[in-house]
């Protein structure tokens, strides 16, 4: 997995989770739960589930007798996830890589990930793993980010992150929205050997009710804030205050921001 994807570790989880997560990520996560629940699947595999956001829709989706296993890479983002369920619901967790899943074939009727893909360094062999392990009939449901020109916060936090280093901008930024040519993923999900492709481009509007809150979160949420600290020479605190000042110029404080998402999903015939 890419350096990017491995990176989510220290105070990274809480900030993401706390952050990011209920302004970013789970009004789509409860999109996408709903698309993967729609087929009744028996047996649902997470992958990219990071700090559990997703994984908690699903299980509020799901018969209570539908067996959930959610993966991620980073062991630290699936302890956050742990804590989301009580110990009578069903939902198994389990550190894996998503090109190399530890599961046998046709292990699974539906495969979920949201904003994950963009992290994989070796895309093809990801969406073969899906295929592998979906049954007849199964869904594979996933979502990446739209561009920056959709997604100004990633455009506003890519640029004010590299003004302050000019000669070595963080690149983290560019990761994120980085598959939102749909034609790409439709290959890949064309040659690892799905069918009945569906796609659907998700314009959403978010509240801030704490602009500098969700800035903060916009660099200590993510590897930004080890890409900083690795060039030194900048306190992150004035990136986040940086930050948060365009924030407030572009959405207002409280304030209001689009967020554009495209989610796919595929059919193994």
């Amino acid at each position: 997995m890419s350096s990017d994807a491995a990176g989510f570790i220290g105070n990274i989880p809480q900030y993401y989770d706390e952050g990011l997560g209920p302004i970013i990520f789970t009004e789509y996560a409860a999109d996408i739960s709903r698309r993967a629940a729609a087929s009744r699947p028996a047996r649902v595999l997470e992958t990219a589930a990071g700090t559990g956001i997703v994984t908690r829709k699903l299980r509020d989706a799901l018969p209570d007798d539908t067996r959930l296993i959610a993966t991620d890479l980073n062991p630290p983002m699936l302890d956050i996830a742990r804590a989301k369920f009580r110990p009578d619901e069903q939902v198994e967790f389990q550190p894996a890589d998503a090109t190399a899943l530890p599961f046998a074939d046709q292990s699974f009727d539906a495969i979920a990930c949201q904003f994950g893909v963009m992290f994989f360094p070796d895309k093809a062999r990801s969406f073969a793993e899906a295929y592998r392990l979906l049954a007849r009939g199964g869904r594979y449901v996933l979502s990446v980010w739209d561009s920056h020109r959709y997604n100004s916060f990633g455009r506003i936090a890519h640029e004010v992150a590299g003004r302050f280093f000019p000669a070595d901008p963080p690149q983290f930024y560019s990761v994120p929205f980085s598959c939102h040519q749909i034609d790409p993923i439709k290959e890949y999900l064309i040659a690892a050997g799905f069918d009945d492709i569906g796609i659907a481009v998700i314009r959403q509007e978010r509240e801030l009710p704490d602009t500098a809150n969700f800035a903060r979160a916009a660099v200590h949420g993510n590897p930004l804030i080890d890409q900083v600290r690795a060039r030194g020479g900048v306190d992150p605190e004035r990136i986040v205050d940086a930050l948060t000042q365009e924030f407030r110029r572009e959405f207002g404080d409280p304030g209001r921001m689009p967020i554009q998402a495209i989610v796919f999903s595929a059919t193994k015939k």
